[in-house]
């Protein structure tokens, strides 16, 4: 019978910022006993791309597996595909990072694997034909998509095999296209349904290549599949049936295919990612709307092979419209990375520092935070806190790069967060804080430099296509079962926790500070809780007019706003400022042309992220000290004068005063998203809202003076992680589940 080369690629990531525990899971559950195996096998050669974060882990805490990595390269045995260096999205960074990003990870993988890269991995092959310049520039020969890519440009299914070349510019790439066939096939069904496909190809393309790409956390961290691939003996079988067909099967490597066949042609690919990417993309009635549309085409005759022209539904760049928490993470990378070029084209920085800034900066370009489908991505505050401890602490390196240190204040007026208005950057050497005046002149960024970490990396609360089927779950009394569809579509997926319904809770406005709220004189915080938020004021998200203030040693901005509270027409006055040699925010409100005797309910309300909220040592307390609860405590106090937010594990106490006597309201924000270990609930912040009855005086006026203080913790002890996160990393491991 005629040959079929087939080519086995595997991709092992772990995102910046996961936990050491996951880390040590997945390296444990798949990694590991995959390399094992395959070393028993030195007939079967296979191609592997392990991310930038994963390998500086196992180069730092598992050398051993490195060394016997490094053995397999010299044999000849495994091909190493390069990449971005911190598994950036490519078509999300700019072209001066997708080069460095690549470049870097290949001299990377020289060092340690001793292996020359020739091709990469492209981060949830999100692909626009204008990567191809890119790639090509940066050293690259050959990459892998979807055979779903080359079956929208028009390609016919049969013809999807071997490799083509692509062209942007006048530069060439050749690209594998993977089967997704294989992907669904391996490691869930038994080796003779691959045989079966293969022999048949082999019937129908004598000579054709076919290639096999798809996470390595498929053999062994997925649920389920550690006993199914290792103690079942799955992969044994597998590797088995490839030498028992030598014959006819020959098992290869991307460089030896691309060295010894020629391309299949040429094509230009559309712009997309794998299939269930696109639709996670969509927003959530757009996803109802496009499913139904693709079940009925696929319905009619025929319509099954029309419908790969129509399948690919959204565009992996609208994540930043879904979720603006991630707009505003890509907005605050691309302002370092425009800084950090702006630094070395300057020529007098310090080189060192620049490197750092370079390093900290791709480290903030990490895929995973940035989107969410069935991972839980943006949804995990661990992961957007470690893309902001990378922006944070390059613009900290680029701050020695250029001299600056000591006391300092500064400001910067512009559009920070790319939606067309100027938006105001206040920083000194302690903090960065981004305000927004067209959108409820909010707080929406405060970065404690120290310790490199935003404040207000919140997340909004918002419907997804799995939460009706919790709902369903609820009514059926299924709270702890299953029932959902598991990241291929094809099973169930668990319900982790009980009660999930109680928290689908949606956000009528962004959970940033100094949100300006007024309200019902009688509306509760159990209201609030429960989403019965009724707001009397159109505040919220106004527009504020503004202006900024600088001198030596001050930067303010002072924002006004003429609106409604109720029947009543008055105005506000909010001054934000920051003076150098300060670890306080200070913030001013003046209400004028208030009615007079008549009572208002205004509050202010501050959200507060990137501490933990179920631990004994991240709590509230008040202006003495005394303990009133974790983080996640819901507090209703009659009159309090501020609050104190502590995290012991981060060293961070954050100070909130304010002058006038206020009721206090603190709750938390829960999410309840899926993952690939299920659906489960995610603190994310703190809310802390003082409210006052407000009358005016005399002039029809009302002031308050309001303090953020950043300082130090009590003590700082060298802890494990918090409650709430070491049983995430609990479950994790439960599951085999690494992110």
């Amino acid at each position: 019978m005629s040959q079929v080369r087939l080519i086995l690629a595997l991709h092992d990531h772990q995102p910046v910022g996961n936990f050491d525990g996951v880390f040590d899971e997945a390296y444990r559950a798949a990694y590991l006993p995959f390399l094992e195996v395959m070393e028993g096998y030195p007939e079967i050669p296979f191609v592997l791309h392990t991310s930038g974060p994963l390998l500086e882990w196992l180069v730092d805490r598992r050398p051993e597996y490195v060394a016997r990595l490094r053995r397999m390269v010299e044999a000849g045995r495994v091909e190493i595909l390069g990449g971005g260096f911190y598994e950036p999205i490519l078509t999300m960074i700019p072209h001066r990072d997708r080069l460095g990003q690549i470049r870097a990870y290949s001299r990377y993988i020289e060092e340690n694997l001793g292996a020359k890269v020739r091709g990469m991995w492209i981060a949830e092959r999100v692909w626009e034909q204008s990567l191809v310049s890119s790639i090509a520039e940066a050293g690259i020969e050959y990459t892998i998509l979807d055979d779903a890519h080359f079956l929208r440009a028009g390609c016919r299914p049969d013809d999807v095999l071997g490799y083509y070349l692509t062209e942007d510019e006048g530069r060439l790439l050749k690209v594998f296209p993977g089967s997704e066939a294989l992907r669904y096939n391996i490691p869930f069904r038994e080796p003779h349904d691959s045989y079966e496909y293969l022999r048949r190809l082999a019937e129908r393309r004598p000579g054709a290549t076919v290639v096999f790409a798809d996470d390595g956390e498929k053999f062994g961290s997925w649920p389920d599949t550690f006993d199914h691939v290792y103690k079942k003996g799955w992969l044994h079988r597998f590797c088995d049936m490839l030498l028992g067909n030598r014959d006819w099967l020959e098992t290869t490597t991307l460089a030896r295919a691309v060295d010894v066949t020629l391309p299949e042609g040429k094509v230009y690919l559309p712009d997309g990612s794998y299939r269930e990417m696109t639709e996670w993309a969509l927003e959530l009635d757009a996803q109802a709307v496009f499913r139904r549309g693709l079940a009925r085409l696929e319905g009619l005759s025929e319509g099954g092979e029309t419908a790969r022209f129509y399948r690919p539904g959204g565009f992996w760049r609208n994540f930043k419209v879904k979720y603006s928490e991630c707009d505003e993470m890509y907005a605050r990378m691309l302002a370092v990375s425009s800084r950090l070029a702006s630094a070395e084209a300057g020529g007098t920085a310090d080189p060192d520092y620049l490197e750092v800034a370079r390093q900290e900066l791709y480290r903030g370009q990490c895929n995973c935070p940035y989107w969410h489908g069935s991972f839980g991505g943006l949804y995990l505050p661990h992961l957007r806190n470690a893309v902001y401890h990378g922006l944070i602490a390059a613009d900290n390196a680029l701050d020695d790069a250029q001299g600056q240190t000591g006391p300092r204040v500064a400001l910067e007026v512009a559009d920070l967060n790319l939606d067309a208005r100027q938006e105001v950057r206040l920083e000194n050497e302690a903090m960065i804080a981004l305000v927004r005046p067209a959108r409820g002149g909010h707080l929406y960024e405060l970065d404690v430099r120290r310790i490199a970490t935003n404040l207000m990396a919140t997340l909004d609360r918002r419907p997804e296509p799995y939460h009706e089927a919790i709902r369903e779950a609820a009514r059926r009394g299924d709270n702890g079962g299953s029932g959902l569809s598991a990241i291929d579509g094809t099973g169930p997926l668990a319900i982790k926790q009980r009660g999930l319904e109680d928290l689908l809770v949606y956000d009528q406005h962004p959970r940033k500070a100094l949100v300006d709220h007024f309200y019902p004189l009688d509306l509760s915080g159990d209201d609030l809780v429960a989403g019965r938020e009724v707001e009397q004021g159109d505040f919220v998200e106004g527009a504020y007019l503004a202006r900024v203030q600088r001198d030596g040693r001050r930067v303010a901005v002072v924002m006004e706003r003429p609106g409604r509270a109720g029947d009543h027409a008055i105005r506000i006055r909010k001054t934000i400022e920051l003076h150098a040699g300060s670890p306080d925010l200070s913030v001013a409100y003046l209400l004028e042309d208030l009615p007079r005797d008549v009572c208002l309910h205004f509050a202010v309300e501050i959200n507060l992220a990137a501490m933990a909220g179920h631990d004994p040592d991240r709590f509230f307390s008040d202006a003495a000290g005394v303990r009133l609860g974790m983080l996640d405590a819901r507090l209703d106090l009659a009159h309090a004068s501020g609050v104190c937010l502590t995290d012991e594990w981060l060293n961070l106490s954050v100070a909130l005063g304010w002058t006038e006597s206020a009721g206090l309201w603190t709750f938390p924000i829960r999410t309840v998203s899926r993952s690939e270990g299920g659906i489960e609930g995610v603190f994310q912040s703190s809310v802390i809202l003082p409210h006052w009855h407000v009358t005016a005086d005399e002039r029809g006026t009302w002031e308050v003076h309001l303090r953020i203080g950043l300082g130090a913790a009590r003590s700082q002890l060298l802890r494990e992680p918090a409650a709430d996160q070491r049983e995430t990393i609990r479950r994790t491991a439960e599951a085999h589940a690494a992110l």
